[in-house]
């Protein structure tokens, strides 16, 4: 029997990913909105500890810039630049630093050649293809029952699942050297035990999205079965 793609029996294979989803997405917001209330000791706001930083690592060529939207914070190694959202770049809070040493993490991988890192950039180009096509391919093979089109939709976006799973090691070691670097910049232990609360929320987006990606990649491989069993 033919289903349409949101109520065919298969949809129930991502419930798990979208509850993980879900739950990590809470967590993330409700324990930084938490320790974005506690003021850390170091006096610094995001910007200028992200700063104090890159300078005491040897970044020099490392920018600090403010981005728009809401823990958008991210390194980009193309230009080398320390992007911070409006939640950290001015904010003094322990969530905030937290975050920034997160990203500064990202900077010493990039200056290190991690990689994790160098394969996850190399993949982005892949993943964003593969992301924005491989459904539209598989939906019209399934449609029209063409096993090359369907083919092609699963291995398209095989590409995507592989970029989430190279992106956790990626994400846990940039959390790890935050947390090493934290108490060397003067942040004492009990606020270092607060980031790590914060970064390990965070880290539980990566993994749900990770998680996510696999169980729709089984989804898209019972679907072709389902398929093949319809012709």
């Amino acid at each position: 029997m033919f289903y349409p793609f949101w109520l065919d029996p298969t949809f129930i294979i991502l419930l798990p990913g979208l509850i993980l989803s879900i739950i990590a997405q809470m967590a993330v917001q409700s324990t930084f909105s938490k320790y974005s209330r506690v003021i850390s000791s170091t006096g610094e706001t995001g910007a200028e500890f992200a700063t104090r930083m890159l300078n005491n690592l040897g970044l020099y060529d490392v920018r600090v810039e403010a981005v728009s939207g809401f823990l958008t914070d991210h390194y980009d190694p193309r230009n080398k630049v320390l992007r911070l959202s409006s939640a950290t770049y001015s904010s003094r809070s322990v969530a905030a630093l937290g975050v920034v040493a997160h990203e500064v993490g990202h900077a010493i991988q990039h200056q290190e050649n991690y990689l994790p890192l160098v394969l996850r950039n190399y993949s982005v180009p892949f993943a964003s293809i593969g992301s924005n096509l491989s459904w539209i391919i598989f939906i019209i093979g399934f449609l029209f029952s063409s096993p090359a089109l369907v083919q092609t939709g699963i291995i398209l976006f095989s590409f995507a699942v592989l970029f989430t799973i190279i992106t956790l090691p990626v994400e846990f070691n940039a959390s790890a050297r935050a947390i090493k670097i934290l108490p060397m910049m003067g942040m004492p232990t009990s606020e270092v035990v607060h980031v790590k609360k914060v970064l390990g929320a965070a880290a539980m987006t990566y993994v749900a999205s990770a998680a996510m990606a696999i169980l729709q990649l089984l989804r898209m491989l019972m679907l072709a079965d389902l398929m093949g069993d319809r012709d």
